[in-house]
């Protein structure tokens, strides 16, 4: 399994609501398409996080880099429904980082 972290804020002003509205309808489609396992958002508690991690955190599961490849490929294809959802969801965030982990070990 494969974790793709998200850490971000939102931009000044973007409506929280519409934001937990735009990031399920996103992700749930990516889920229900197959392109994902399984996500989920998170956002920072009572102001405990290190000053270099953002307020909000994602975390996307794929079984392999093959399916996080094809979440790429479909995310960025510029048409259709799944882009559109995406550059809803995108257009709200600012302070953008990623992290790519895997479960360990996985030798056994």
């Amino acid at each position: 399994m494969d974790i793709y972290h998200i850490w971000f804020d939102l931009k000044p002003d973007t409506d929280e609501r519409a934001f937990a509205k735009a990031l399920p309808d996103f992700l749930n489609r990516m889920k229900s398409d197959g392109r994902i396992e399984a996500w989920r958002m998170m956002r920072c508690k009572l102001g405990l996080r290190p000053d270099t991690i953002r307020e909000f955190h994602i975390m996307i599961e794929t079984r392999d880099l093959a399916q996080l490849d094809e979440a790429f490929r479909a995310a960025a294809a510029r048409e259709g429904e799944v882009d559109e959802l995406h550059f809803t969801a995108n257009a709200m965030v600012t302070n953008v980082k990623f992290g790519l982990f895997r479960d360990w070990p996985d030798w056994a």
